[in-house]
């Protein structure tokens, strides 16, 4: 299985809406959204059938027995993320707990115990052939990462002999797209012409590099800020980056994602322009697999 990754440096440069565009275009029968702490790939999806739902455990937690707490202290003292309080007994905020067990160590009593925790939920919808693999991490919940890994695990078991994957990764350069980047072939980066958006691309650009991975760049909403657009190219040309094309301002896109539908469903500029830009993504993805 061949696998392209759709990132972005911030969140709102339109990734998710090329994505959609690009699994429609490819009829890709393996996807993935592995943008856990913010998933919204299935909104464009058109899924009849029920996810097979599994419940994700990521860190323990701590639980404090108030029959055999006695109130030594310890534990609040040693704490260093402030999660044990005590308002009559001693009690874990699992907000703040990030499951070290340092308060279990030191517990003379062995009134503390790590405790599984249920920190998201992993969602794959499977229909014949189609695969696609999704989760959505609790608020507050921690080690987004693994749960990625989850993701794209998921996918590539149920997906059998599948040739291509298209996965949309999570904005940033976090542990959500560190593990996102773990075996993938080519990274596609969407941008805005910003001065922060340049920034922004600097640094997943950078980041995908330190992986060994082919990277591509493409523009959206070019026509904005052409300057910035131009500074953006000429960094790519002087390092290295395929530049796979530009997507124009178009207000017809609104209108699409306001109706669960990709851009390529509809008659509008955007639309034609990630046409062409598919098309060159994926002739980049097979050179890069030759």
């Amino acid at each position: 299985m061949k696998q392209l990754l759709i990132l972005s440096g911030k969140g709102g440069t339109g990734k998710t809406m090329i994505t959609a565009a690009f699994i429609k275009l490819s009829e890709a029968k393996a996807y993935a959204d592995c943008d856990v702490d913010a998933p919204n790939l299935h909104l464009t999806t058109d899924w009849t059938v029920k996810p097979k739902r599994t419940a994700y455990f990521g860190l323990p937690r701590a639980e404090i027995d108030p029959d055999l707490c006695t109130s030594c202290d310890l534990c609040r003292e040693y704490c260093r993320f402030f999660a044990i309080t005590v308002a009559g007994n001693y009690r874990v905020d699992p907000l703040a707990c990030e499951g070290c067990g340092v308060c279990e160590f030191v517990c003379p009593a062995k009134a503390i115990r790590l405790k599984p925790h249920v920190d998201g939920e992993n969602m794959l919808y499977v229909d014949g052939e189609e695969v696609f693999s999704t989760a959505r991490l609790n608020m507050g919940s921690g080690t987004s990462g693994l749960l990625v890994t989850k993701v794209k695990k998921a996918m590539r078991e149920a997906a059998g002999e599948t040739k291509l994957a298209i996965i949309d990764g999570s904005p940033g350069i976090g542990c959500p797209v560190i593990a996102s980047l773990s075996g993938v072939d080519l990274v596609m980066v969407v941008a805005e012409p910003s001065l922060s958006g340049l920034s922004d691309m600097k640094r997943v650009i950078e980041t995908a590099r330190r992986f060994g991975i082919t990277t591509a760049l493409c523009v959206n909403q070019y026509d904005v800020n052409l300057p910035n657009t131009r500074s953006m190219e000429d960094y790519c040309q002087a390092h290295g980056i395929i530049v796979v094309g530009r997507i124009p301002f178009d207000s017809q896109v609104v209108k699409a994602m306001n109706q669960g539908r990709s851009i390529v469903e509809i008659d509008c500029k955007a639309g034609e322009a990630v046409r062409a830009v598919y098309e060159k993504t994926i002739d980049v993805l097979m050179r890069q697999i030759n």
